[in-house]
């Protein structure tokens, strides 16, 4: 526990004009980003007493090492900066809202030459116009259904389409009315365009427009005695008011605004917004948030709004932003929101009417996600603390491994041998640290000597990032065990949220370029294998634990715990211990430790196939300095086949369009020093494949 005394800035150092500042702990690791409009009062609160400080503060300033900040000029650069912080280090004592699911929007791709209608996911691209978010995919589905009578949009994949352009056929949208099928012709680029704005620009709201167009229309249809256009004039009308309906009507002035509310206690806060447009609910959301820093309602509707609006701009920040409490400074957030949205934004509390009472509706829709979150969550936090307990305790540790490490060995028969490492924080996955090796000490079947090698390089790495941020003076020397480093800090292996708080699960990563990437300045950003854990787990029995303790020692690294979790009778082996741990059955402690094993030998097995997948579909023209995808695809396509490419000559292949003749000359000099593949062989017939039939490996 550091002593926030040591780092106190000297009187008279810090300035009083407006500012962002950063805590960073004793890694280097931003652990908390604040702004202030007077950043010398604002700095010297957290300085004062601790007793007189609130409890998370006062955890913050101890684990804490050193403080810095940056002057601005106005509050609302303050704001601004202090969000693209806390986005881009991840602070671990900030609020941090996290949806428990991925929103569904309506999404028109008018950034593509025939706008496509369809549900998406995720980050917002750029060109597409968004509407939502609903609650279920299959709410859109029926709107759009309801919608294509009117506005046949297109809505099918880039394949089908190109394949429809080819074939001259529509697909079955096309034929019963539901897409003007562009892909065929049978309208313009431009005309298509002009549906997909009108499709846009009746689910703005603009809806009364066309509902009274199409009455029109069917009224001269049905003068002109044309009454079967006249029907279907009157089901389009229909159809348009039947997905108007899908939306209530809450605000009767056609309101434009976003509706937030918050529910806590003292642990956790939830959130949920309501998005009004055009007097009608286009779309809800939620959040739940730990309060893993002192902070008040204001606090709370402050850090939804960055969240909300931090990467929106033009019409998806709405004319009026309504919140049970008003931020510390909102006139600064009142300009950061009209300075993105390029026109005034009002935020304010609503105070009677309609939408004083939609408020209420909002709030008990917080106070029952707040509920509902921690009836799911109670029985779960619960069983992983009593899982990480029982696993110090089986191993004598000191404390709970708040951060494990799970190590496991892919092969297939001594080919493309690979590693994987896991990583476990507060006994939930944490995917973004997960790492993938490849094995280059030897070839061959070892998984003994492939862990120790696994488990050297990952704990080297440790080791210079230590040596790099200056937290370990020493410096090893040329040959022999490593000095150890200092104990660990309070704060060890935790890079993640405090015990108990929520962990994000990004997608998994690629490969780790851990031997080709050059060391970064600190900067306080996650760096790979920077931070250690309390307890390496090794997918394996008595040797493999044995050769990951070794590769320990020869580090000098002491402070961390090993074991070894044995598939055979699932038997926890210890490095100086005969005989194995034995967890009964029904532990939580054994049920997490297979986990995080199977995990780990989930994420190895799958690089394992995708690596000997990309050896098999190898080619001699990967060779080929400067051959891309597409001129390999144009050679492939021009001579059908992989082996009649091999005996084209050099001005055969100079035929192919965009092969010149020093590329061609490259192609031929790769395909004469490569060495032919074995034929593929049907194994139900018995018969040999050649690849004159279509085959593209070698």
């Amino acid at each position: 526990m550091a002593d926030p005394s040591s780092y106190r800035p000297k009187p008279g150092q810090i300035p009083d004009s407006p500012g962002v500042y950063k805590f960073r702990d004793e890694h280097r690791r931003v652990i908390y980003v604040g702004k202030a409009k007077n950043l010398r009062q604002r700095l010297a609160n957290y300085f004062q007493d601790l007793a007189g400080l609130h409890p998370r503060t006062r955890t913050m300033v101890t684990t804490a090492a050193s403080v810095e900040w940056t002057v601005v000029s106005t509050e609302v650069e303050a704001l601004q900066l202090e969000y693209t912080w806390i986005k881009e280090f991840d602070p671990r004592f900030n609020v941090k809202y996290r949806d428990d699911k991925s929103y569904p929007y309506l999404a028109v791709t008018l950034n593509e030459e025939f706008p496509r209608v369809q549900v998406m996911r995720g980050a917002k691209r750029k060109g597409v116009r968004y509407f939502g978010p609903y609650g279920h995919a299959w709410a859109i589905r029926e709107t759009v259904d309801l919608m294509l009578r009117v506005f046949p949009v297109r809505t099918c994949s880039a394949g089908v389409f190109k394949n429809a352009e080819r074939t001259g056929r529509p697909c079955l949208l096309g034929y019963i009315g539901k897409c003007s099928a562009p892909c065929v012709g049978r309208v313009t680029p431009d005309e298509h365009r002009d549906l997909a704005e009108d499709f846009c620009d009746f689910m703005a709201g603009r809806t009364g427009t066309y509902i009274r167009r199409l009455e029109q229309e069917m009224t001269r249809a049905a003068e002109d005695m044309e009454y079967e256009r006249a029907a279907r004039l009157r089901d389009d009308a229909g159809a348009l008011k039947r997905a108007m309906e899908k939306s209530a009507v809450v605000l009767a002035d056609a309101t434009d605004a976003d509706l937030i509310a918050v529910a806590e206690d003292e642990l956790e806060a939830a959130v949920q917004i309501f998005h009004v447009r055009g007097g009608r609910i286009r779309g809800q959301r939620g959040w739940v948030t730990d309060k893993v820093e002192a902070v008040d309602t204001a606090g709370l509707v402050e850090h939804a709004l960055q969240q909300l609006y931090g990467e929106e701009s033009g019409d998806s920040v709405p004319k009026e932003v309504l919140v049970p409490a008003l931020p510390e400074d909102p006139e600064a957030v009142s300009q950061w929101l009209a300075d993105r949205r390029g026109s005034q934004v009002s935020l304010r509390i609503p105070q009677r009417g309609d939408k004083k009472d939609l408020m209420g509706t909002v709030q008990r829709n917080a106070q029952q996600a707040l509920g509902l979150h921690k009836t799911k969550r109670a029985s779960d936090l619960t069983t992983r603390s009593r899982a990480l307990e029982e696993i110090a305790e089986a191993l004598g540790l000191d404390t709970a491994p708040l951060r494990v490490e799970c190590f496991d060995i892919s092969h297939l028969q001594g080919d493309d041998v690979v590693a994987s490492m896991v990583v476990f924080e507060d006994g939930l996955a944490r995917k973004s640290e997960y790492r993938r090796f490849q094995i280059k000490g030897f070839e061959g079947q070892d998984d003994v000597r492939s862990m120790h090698e696994v488990i050297g390089r990952r704990f080297k790495r440790y080791l210079q990032e230590k040596e790099r941020t200056g937290e370990w003076d020493e410096t090893p020397a040329p040959s022999g065990p490593v000095p150890a480093p200092g104990g660990p800090g309070p704060a060890l292996g935790e890079p993640g949220p405090a015990p108990g708080g929520l962990v994000p699960t990004p997608a998994e990563p690629g490969p780790a370029p851990e031997a080709r990437e050059e060391p970064r300045e600190d900067d306080g950003r996650p760096k790979r294998f920077a931070y250690p854990p309390q307890l390496v787990v090794v997918d394996g029995g008595r040797p493999q634990v044995a050769a990951a303790k070794r590769a320990l020692d020869e580090l000098g690294i002491d402070d961390i715990a090993v074991c070894g979790l044995a598939k055979r009778l699932e038997e926890v082996w210890l490095p100086d211990d005969d005989d194995p741990v034995v967890l009964p059955r029904s532990s939580e402690g054994l049920y997490l430790l297979q986990r995080i094993r199977d995990e780990a030998h989930r994420f190895a097995i799958t690089y394992q196939r995708a690596k000997r997948a990309k050896r098999i579909r190898s080619s001699p023209l990967d060779a080929v300095a400067g051959l891309g995808d597409t001129r390999k695809q144009a050679l492939i396509k021009h001579f059908g086949s992989v082996k009649r490419l091999r005996q084209a000559t050099i001005d055969e292949i100079c035929e192919v369009p965009g092969i010149g003749r020093r590329t061609a000359e490259s192609v031929a000099a790769a395909f004469a020093t490569a060495t032919p593949a074995a034929p593929a062989v049907n194994t139900a017939t018995g018969e040999i494949i050649e690849e004159d039939d279509g085959g593209s490996t070698t």
